[in-house]
């Protein structure tokens, strides 16, 4: 993923790392925020694909999911509450001069921000959320923590364990799938490859 370009101006991957780390100090929101990531990015990737684009239209399209990806919850550290996540994060953006694409799908993960979910960065934001993180919590739990040793069919297991990973909405993972026009198995086999890709680094 490389750095792009907006109005003459760099919002590429490396400036989005180091906005994340200038407002999370957190290394578990660090990790989150890579792990939506990967996610988010290998959609990009097949998205590139399915758009025939080459060159320097690809890296801008897998760039604008990268970023947008990263920097979904950079403000959470510090406003946490519904009513500062993500609106203090998103003003920060557009003080900036981020892409009004990476705004909106920032707002539209966020359910009570009643911002509709219109484009595919805005669905696959929101699909791979909640999903990036009960698959993180799936890892951990195996004696060795890595993602290599989880498999889809025992991440279905637990999704209907509600005593599993509490904090993950079960209901964003199924609505984010139906969202995006894909089987919740499928959606969960895209996101695991994913992530077992970038193992090292996302320290599972």
């Amino acid at each position: 993923m490389s750095e792009s370009s907006n109005n003459g101006s760099t919002y590429g991957r490396s400036h989005a790392l180091s906005l994340l780390h200038e407002w999370t100090q957190s290394e578990s929101l660090r990790k989150h925020a890579l792990a939506v990531e990967t996610c988010v990015a290998a959609y990009g990737e097949a998205e590139a694909d399915r758009l025939s684009l080459n060159g320097s239209d690809r890296e801008r399209l897998i760039t604008l999911y990268s970023t947008t990806a990263l920097l979904h919850d950079f403000d959470y550290e510090k406003h946490p509450t519904p009513a500062e996540h993500p609106f203090v994060g998103v003003h920060e953006l557009e003080r900036l001069g981020w892409p009004a694409e990476t705004r909106t799908a920032i707002l539209g993960h966020a359910q009570y921000s009643g911002v509709p979910r219109v484009t595919h960065l805005d669905k696959v934001l929101f699909a791979c959320d909640e999903l990036a993180g009960f698959l993180t919590a799936c890892a951990l739990v195996k004696p060795s923590k890595a993602i290599a040793d989880v498999e889809p069919a025992s991440v279905k297991k637990k999704l209907k364990d509600k005593a599993f990973a509490r904090g993950v909405s079960r209901d964003d993972v199924y609505q984010g799938a139906a969202e995006l026009g894909v089987e919740v198995d499928a959606h969960i086999a895209f996101c695991l490859e994913a992530m077992k890709k970038r193992a090292s680094e996302l320290g599972l």
